[in-house]
Order: C-alpha cells, then sequence, then structure tokens
C-alpha cells in the first residue's frame, strides 16, 4: 500500500525508545466504532492530521493497541525528521534566470 496514509507520515529514522510520543490521526472518524471514538477523544484526537503529544505509559499503549489501525505514532526523533523534511521541501528555491539577451559574437 504505497498510497496509504500511514506511508505519508513515516519518517527515515530508526525506531527507538522515547519518553514522548507523538500521535497523528490519519483516518476519519466516520463508521468507527464508537468505543474506538471514545477513546481517539480521550487522546484529544478530534480531526483528521492533527498530532498531539503524550508521555508513554502503560494505559497510552493500551489505548494504541486499540485504535492502531487509524493513527500514526512516532518518536520524538521521527517526528523532528519528518518536520525537517517538510520544511526543506518547502523551502524558496533559487530563481531560474532566464536571459534572452543575444550572445556575442566571436572574434576572429
Amino acid at each position: 500500500m504505497a498510497g496509504s496514509a500511514f506511508n505519508a507520515f513515516k519518517a527515515c529514522v530508526p525506531i527507538q525508545w522515547s519518553p514522548r510520543l507523538y500521535i497523528t490521526l490519519v483516518r476519519g472518524l466516520p463508521g468507527t466504532r464508537k468505543l474506538h471514538r471514545g477513546t481517539l477523544e480521550a487522546m484529544r484526537l478530534r480531526r483528521c492530521h492533527r498530532t498531539v503529544v503524550h508521555r508513554t505509559t502503560p494505559s497510552l499503549i493500551g489505548m494504541l493497541n486499540q485504535v492502531k489501525r487509524l493513527v500514526a505514532v512516532e518518536t520524538e526523533a521521527m517526528y523532528k525528521a519528518r518536520k525537517q523534511n517538510e520544511d526543506e521541501h518547502r523551502a524558496l528555491r533559487p530563481a531560474i534566470v532566464v536571459s534572452h539577451a543575444p550572445s556575442p559574437a566571436p572574434v576572429q
């Protein structure tokens, strides 16, 4: 699934333990179970493509296991790498200068 919403949020950093997790809702709420909507509400995820930061706790891990199909979870390093890549992609690039002046004739 190359075009999935989760692949859009992957970062190029190896996964390692982090005291804080960045959780992004990547699937919509309509059509989900009421239990899952309540879990997402408890994690303060109300709209798609919104990110919240939580401390890594056993209760949070349990909630993430419940809604793992709806969210993308990143460590701090992954989140910063993804944001840096997005900023580089959006950065202004130097202007392309095209000169239409005729080139000087070669001297013989």
